[in-house]
């Protein structure tokens, strides 16, 4: 790939690298206790915490896979992104205040003021367990078009590994570096920059394209609608693919209810803003972003698809692969061989920076709930300057962990099929413990686990058999279809309090009032 580059090209790509390490050395400089290094110092600005929000949610893999689906597709996926809007605001106004009573470190925390300390534990639990595996997949799928951006040279480190490991450790490691710094101020500005090079870059792109088919923007939204691209609304109610209104409206806003309302990585965020008012802005801010976002790389597929209805593939395109489709591809190819040099540049940071924020943050909120959710509690007497440094070789510790959950990827066939999938298999159980904490703290510690716990085994066996080959002929001719990943949420939080409330039922136990986190 060293011919589809030059120096400026170059410049650029160093030129942000070495950018985000000086914002976290810059923001680490001021850090000396663990309130500082997990929630800011509480006082990070609403538009702040709300760009980063976005920044977090938008991976590499988004940047990459949206378009794709417009261009193999059509841009149905908008619909998803209604539920998405939906739930940001619920949570604004219903669970916003409930994070800023007290100093909270993680969702969990509430669960143990309501239920107990062992619903807060396997909450966390839970979150430790699955969160590297999906991050750790979803760093390994995206540093596969990656590394036919960069090249097998960059990738490999000068033929000393393997290009893939040599990409996986060139982000988790130049990601690292900030967090480790910076704490959570580094990782929300960093984020924030980052949101603001990969919206660049997609407007760019956006612009770009048409400016390279006869007939510019109008001919290309014609051929595109004639097509069949531009088709974005399915009102049948199934739950299966394809994406559908009801899918959206309902299976997206409780997915993201779950993603931005008990899942650290999200509310990490929230929890470092000033008070309730700064917590809903930056929730309603980042509401407001999230529709354009999306419907700006989907519409920057259905430009790609105009496109090369009339222009060859200069790189051929690579088959599909688990966890990667061979459309997936498409949007990095025209970046290296069809964009200008220097702006090649800038596409290329937008989506390093999808991809260095996802992976900081992942790093910083499983140092948080590790630390401040289990540690804490095990070696108590400690002060805090002990638990500040704590925090720090957490954060080393579970960077250590991504890179090897990323490489161990490759040779896991089925497990890259859950790209976009695994979170599902906790998040309603998540979701489920933390309304019972809010509005059914009566069910008991013990019902609330044990609903968790039948959410997460019944998740497991509606996803896994459809997933693996010697099961999937036996699950479609069994159950008829798969169950699409944007109602696993629903599903988990379902049983979780329909389980918990049978064993209430059944088997009650002795109100008591658990003291606070």
């Amino acid at each position: 790939m060293s011919g589809y580059f030059n120096f400026g090209d170059w410049i650029v790509i160093i030129g942000y690298l070495l950018a985000m390490i000086g914002l976290g050395i810059w923001f680490g400089k001021d850090q000396r206790t663990t309130r500082d290094y997990f929630l800011g110092s509480r006082d990070i600005p609403w538009w702040g915490i709300g760009a980063s929000i976005v920044a977090t949610e938008t991976s590499a893999l988004t940047i990459i896979g949206v378009p794709a689906i417009a261009y193999g597709g059509n841009i149905g996926f908008i619909q998803m992104i209604i539920g998405y809007v939906i739930a940001r605001i619920i949570l604004a106004v219903v669970l916003v205040p409930h994070y800023m009573k007290g100093e909270i470190f993680s969702p969990y925390q509430l669960l143990e003021q309501s239920l107990g300390r062992g619903p807060r534990r396997l909450a966390g639990a839970l979150f430790l367990f699955l969160e590297p595996l999906s991050a750790g997949v979803r760093v390994y799928v995206a540093c596969i078009p990656i590394r036919l951006m960069l090249g097998e040279d960059i990738c490999s480190l000068g033929g000393m590994v393997d290009p893939i490991f040599g990409a996986i450790l060139l982000f988790v490691v130049l990601s690292v570096v900030y967090t480790y710094v910076g704490g959570m101020k580094a990782v929300v500005w960093t984020d924030a920059v980052q949101m603001v090079l990969f919206v660049l870059g997609g407007a760019f792109a956006l612009w770009y394209i048409p400016t390279l088919i006869d007939g510019g923007w109008s001919a290309a939204m014609t051929k595109a609608g004639e097509a069949g691209k531009l088709a974005w609304l399915n009102t049948d109610f199934t739950v299966s693919a394809p994406f559908n209104l009801w899918m959206g409206i309902i299976g997206g806003t409780v997915m993201v209810l779950s993603s931005h309302g008990a899942d650290q990585l999200i509310v990490q965020r929230v929890l470092a803003c000033r008070n309730v008012a700064e917590g809903r802005k930056a929730l309603v801010f980042s509401a407001v972003l999230i529709f354009p976002l999306f419907l700006m790389f989907l519409l920057v597929g259905v430009m790609l698809w105009a496109f090369y209805q009339s222009h060859p593939f200069q790189i051929p395109l690579p088959e599909s692969r688990p966890g990667i489709r061979s459309n997936d591809f498409i949007f990095p190819i025209f970046i290296v061989t069809e964009v200008p040099f220097i702006m090649k540049g800038f596409l290329i940071v937008a989506i390093l920076a999808a991809a260095m924020s996802s992976i900081s943050s992942a790093i910083s909120a499983l140092a948080s709930v590790s630390t401040m959710d289990f540690l804490k509690h095990v070696l108590k007497g400690k002060d805090e300057e002990y638990f500040f440094r704590l925090s720090k070789h957490s954060t080393l510790f579970w960077a250590a962990i991504l890179i090897f959950v990323a490489w161990l990827s490759r040779e896991v066939t089925f497990v890259l099929n859950a790209a976009f999938s695994l979170r599902g298999l906790t998040s309603g159980a998540l979701l489920g413990g933390l309304i019972l904490a809010l509005f059914g703290r009566r069910v008991g510690p013990r019902a609330a686990m044990v609903g968790m716990v039948a959410s997460v085994v019944v998740m497991n066996f509606i996803y896994w058999p459809a997933n693996i080959a010697v099961t999937r002929d036996w699950w479609l001719r069994t159950f008829g279809g798969e169950v699409f990943w944007p109602w696993f949420t629903l599903i988990g939080t379902v049983v979780t309090l329909a389980i918990a409330s049978a064993v209430r039922a059944v088997w009650p136990e002795a109100e008591k009032t658990s003291p606070a986190a």
